[in-house]
């Protein structure tokens, strides 16, 4: 049976900045736009929050069944390493994704937008099919562009809009920042496991590009959400503050762009995941004050 910090793990929290940051942007662009509801946020916070857990716990249990992870470079799964049922990790999956549910439906009644239920839906189906099902998106090399979509406009544009009814040209800026910085994280995460993918059959966009291939995308997704927030500061200024995360992108582009194997990218996920919040929490201040 595996233990709390097993499952603590196997909940991987060095991903929940892709949660956090959206919100955290949304929210400022909402403040700045003249309105803020504390309570929309937090739910909106625990949705994103509880999607994120359910999809690490999804594809725990779908990269599992299948033999994916039996020889990981990375942290350890729950079901690949044998330490839990794949049928509880499924459960804690589901429960995850029932909890993002009644959250998203309590913020659509309060915000009154229905059409958001749509979009709630389409979330959990696309988390379950990441690597769920008989042909799971993520083996074909089309994770990113999921993770852009959810992570970026769906999360910051539907977090600004459940609190001040509309969208403006910044937040969509801001938004596409957000989205290309969760794929940096995605690309991290990928570009570490290509030899073992590669072997088991798992397509991804790191697969596909190959190593170098990879790593010029990862610079270009960590490096072009600054020139956004140059681009979107002539609709609001206060975007430019985005541009203090800089530093924080030194260590893990040197890390990629040097040339690490296996092992010695691990940090990388962790460091992207700190840019990704860092740059969220400079653009979501800039939105809101600038």
């Amino acid at each position: 049976m595996a233990t709390t910090a097993e499952w603590v793990e196997g909940a991987r929290p060095r991903t929940l900045p892709t949660a956090i940051s959206p919100v955290l942007v949304g929210t400022g662009a909402a403040l700045g736009a003249g309105a803020l509801a504390p309570g929309s946020a937090l739910l909106a916070l625990l949705v994103a929050v509880a999607l994120v857990i359910g999809v690490n716990f999804a594809n725990d249990y779908s990269d599992g069944i299948r033999g994916t992870d039996d020889d990981r470079v990375g942290p350890q799964r729950l079901v690949g390493s044998r330490a839990a049922e794949p049928a509880t990790v499924k459960a804690a999956a589901f429960a995850c994704f029932g909890v993002a549910a009644v959250a998203g439906l309590v913020l659509t009644a309060v915000s009154g937008q229905w059409w958001l239920l749509l979009v709630g839906a389409l979330c959990i189906v696309g988390a379950w099919y990441y690597t769920g099902g008989s042909r799971p998106y993520g083996y074909a090399g089309l994770g990113e562009v999921a993770v852009f979509v959810f992570f970026g406009p769906v999360a910051v544009l539907g977090t600004m809009l459940t609190q001040a009814g509309r969208v403006d040209a910044a937040a969509v800026g801001a938004a596409a920042g957000v989205g290309l910085l969760t794929c940096a994280v995605l690309v991290a995460n990928n570009l570490r496991d290509i030899p073992g993918d590669r072997v088991v059959g798992k397509r991804t966009l790191a697969v596909r590009l190959g190593d170098h291939g990879t790593r010029m995308l990862y610079l270009a997704l960590v490096l072009v959400p600054f020139v956004v927030a140059v681009g979107a500061a002539f609709d609001r200024p206060g975007l430019l503050v985005a541009l203090l995360a800089l530093p924080a992108a030194v260590r893990p582009v040197r890390i990629v762009v040097g040339g690490a194997q296996g092992p010695a990218l691990i940090p990388v996920l962790k460091d992207t995941g700190l840019l990704l919040l860092a740059w969220g929490v400079a653009a979501a201040v800039g939105l809101a004050f600038g």
